[in-house]
């Protein structure tokens, strides 16, 4: 059994998860929705986004969780939550999402049970060549999974966003500036990045 580190503010991690026994946690356009607007509800309060991918039975998201004075200044209920901002109040805000979401994709599937693996994966972002590469891997994700054949064909993740002017909460010109430009953004996930580089950073 794999032992995953506890949470901490102001860190970046790798978030990701899969179906239990690999079931498919997305069948429809309104589970990717349902899950996306959940996320918002739980996630954005204590965290900022900067990649993400959902597929039909795993999700990848590349977060920075915001330190504690941030989270409190972000919300109106700032006694009560920074009562409770203990080691495990980070952890519990993913596993509200994920609770939240189960309730309603088995209310809508008449499904019943657990549907995520649980605990949820998380790796620590530590170097610089992790964050451009794993963010090329979440997008790639559906192309390597052969879904699509061009990232920008698939409709379920955030590169289309990061190319786009459209308003986003999704931390779109940081990702930009770390790969120093939105032309290099495109030509480095264009380019034929090999899949034994990027074995090493996460975990399948």
């Amino acid at each position: 059994m794999q032992n995953f580190e506890p949470l901490e503010y102001g860190n970046l991690y790798h978030i990701y998860n899969k179906g239990i026994n690999g079931e498919e946690i997305f069948l429809h356009s309104f589970h990717f929705e349902k899950f996306l607007r959940l996320y918002e509800k739980y996630i954005d309060p204590i965290a900022d986004t900067f990649a993400w991918c959902l597929m039909n039975n795993h999700f990848h998201f590349l977060v920075r969780i915001n330190e504690k004075e941030q989270i409190i200044q972000g919300t109106s209920r700032k006694k009560n939550i920074s009562e409770n901002l203990d080691s495990k109040f980070l952890s519990r805000q993913f596993g509200n999402l994920f609770n939240a979401y189960s309730q309603s994709f088995n209310s809508s599937t008449k499904r019943t049970g657990g549907l995520f693996q649980t605990p949820f994966k998380r790796k620590l972002i530590g170097t610089e060549e992790y964050f451009t590469t794993l963010v090329f891997y979440i997008h790639n994700n559906p192309v390597k999974h052969g879904f699509c054949k061009h990232i920008l064909d698939y409709p379920w993740s955030s590169y289309a966003t990061i190319i786009s002017f459209t308003p986003t909460k999704l931390k779109r010109e940081k990702v930009i500036g770390w790969f120093e430009g939105k032309s290099n953004f495109i030509a480095f996930h264009k380019g034929k990045q090999a899949h034994e580089d990027i074995t090493h950073l996460v975990f399948e």
